[in-house]
């Protein structure tokens, strides 16, 4: 064969030029395939030795070993700089996928949310009629007090105006110069006729001082019924009715109430307010949706009998807990107990908080929830449906998909926001504060990924450590 011929079967060409440059794997595998000829001593068809076209053979193999070696070592230049661009690009998409993910998880959310709301409302509308709350059941109020809150004389004069024939509230301090005492004094020159009781709790018998005067306020009381509530709260005048009737039932062993926040004018109010209307409550009737009820409670409301309290180990026993309003209903729960959502919605009157004052709380009340339900907190990260879809639209180069996908988001995001906070809580601030939203929920992933990072909680100006929902206090 002519040495043409051999040339052709190693080195295949086309007329056009080559199809592809040959890799040096390839490149190595021709050159030995060549050597491997250039040895062999037969004769070819036209009679001719082959080794007179060793010198062409040499000339070809010297050709590919150079090439070889300028593509060996081309490689070796480009290798690093072609990893790292590749390693941003593979991670560039990973992190987009993930952030598409987080995006749908939390559109899922809202629609879980959107559907709870839905059902809390029917519930509501197919009981309205039937329920009476023609059941009389003396009741005990007892409301712990420190320092003054916003509009503190109107929160507690509403519990005075009371239309329930008979029932006593009890108030709570742990000094008998605490600026509360002039406000109950003020209370009782009021309603001269009205039961009222102020007790100076001297004892401290715990880390968490609302708890320890409750143990000590309870001693005062003179009724089986015991309805709790922190001093912010503002209520109608059928409160007092409505939520202990439902104890007539004895399955029921505790009633509990959502909340909507009264803002003060500062932006760190108006940003606690919102984030109870659209971000907490949805939680709450989220949790009652998919658990077939709920097993906590909320610092709003708390009714519920002696005996139960008795028998969960007193207040005593939660006086080292922050989150003492989830403690009792999980406690209670635990006897075999109904905790009961009423349908009632109060008030809480927020301070004007300053934005350090506002992040304090948070982050506060977020390491007393990750204490309080771990894995239903961790799984928080799966819900912040705007800053997925902002991360995804930035990961995606602002395509369009990424633009459709955040405005599917944002839209269920308001819906939720305005069904839940409007048409549930009934608050008639939501949708004129509603543009703060996105705002809010960012300002929420970022306190939800500090809650992890330590232990300490700020609570009315002390410092606590936090740890497996005890508290311990920490020198000033």
């Amino acid at each position: 064969m002519p040495a043409h011929s051999w040339c052709r079967q190693i080195f295949p060409l086309r007329r056009q030029g080559f199809v592809a440059a040959p890799s040096p794997v390839q490149i190595e595998g021709r050159l030995n395939f060549c050597m491997t000829v250039r040895r062999a001593p037969r004769r070819g068809k036209d009679g001719l030795n082959f080794h007179k076209s060793a010198a062409l053979l040499d000339w070809i193999v010297s050709c590919f070993d150079v090439l070889g070696r300028f593509w060996k070592s081309r490689e070796r230049q480009d290798d690093k700089p072609t990893r790292l661009p590749r390693m941003i690009q593979h991670f560039a998409s990973l992190f987009e996928i993930i952030a598409v993910l987080g995006t749908l998880s939390s559109i899922g959310y809202y629609l879980i949310c959107l559907w709870s709301a839905v059902n809390f409302l029917q519930e509501q509308k197919a009981a309205g009629g039937a329920a009476r709350f023609t059941a009389v059941l003396p009741a005990s109020i007892l409301k712990p007090l420190k320092g003054t809150d916003p509009g503190m004389y109107e929160s507690l004069r509403s519990h005075c105006l009371q239309d329930y024939p008979e029932y006593e509230i009890i108030f709570g301090v742990s000094d008998a110069n605490d600026p509360a005492v002039e406000v109950v004094e003020r209370l009782r020159s009021e309603f001269p006729q009205q039961a009222i009781k102020l007790v100076v709790c001297g004892q401290s018998l715990g880390s968490n001082t609302k708890v320890s005067n409750l143990a000590q306020m309870r001693i005062e009381s003179r009724y089986e019924y015991l309805v709790v509530n922190d001093s912010d709260i503002r209520v109608g005048p059928d409160y007092v009715r409505r939520v202990v009737s439902p104890l007539v039932d004895p399955r029921n062993g505790l009633v509990t109430c959502l909340y909507r926040g009264v803002a003060s004018p500062t932006l760190g109010s108006r940003l606690e307010s919102l984030g109870i209307s659209t971000d907490f409550c949805a939680g709450v009737l989220t949790a009652r949706s998919l658990e077939g009820g709920i097993r906590f409670g909320l610092g709003s409301t708390l009714a519920f009998r002696a005996a139960d309290l008795r028998a969960m180990g007193g207040f005593e026993s939660l006086v080292d807990y922050l989150s003492d309003d989830y403690e009792i209903g999980k406690r209670i729960s635990t006897l075999g107990r109904e905790v009961k959502l009423s349908e009632v919605v109060v008030e809480t009157f927020l301070p004007a908080y300053t934005l350090r004052g506002f992040l304090d709380h948070q982050l506060r009340w977020a390491r007393c929830i990750r204490d309080s339900r771990r894995w239903g907190y961790t799984g928080l990260l799966l819900t912040f449906g705007l800053p997925w879809a902002l991360l995804a639209l930035i990961a995606a180069k602002g395509a369009a998909w990424a633009c459709l996908l955040l405005g599917v988001a944002a839209g269920i995001r308001l819906a939720m926001a305005i069904v839940i906070g409007r048409d549930v809580l009934q608050d008639p601030e939501v949708v004129r504060w509603v543009w703060l939203l996105p705002l809010r929920d960012l300002v929420a992933l970022l306190v939800w990924i500090a809650s992890f990072a330590g232990h300490t909680v700020v609570w009315r100006g002390d410092r606590f450590h936090l740890k497996h929902g005890r508290l311990s206090r920490l020198a000033s």
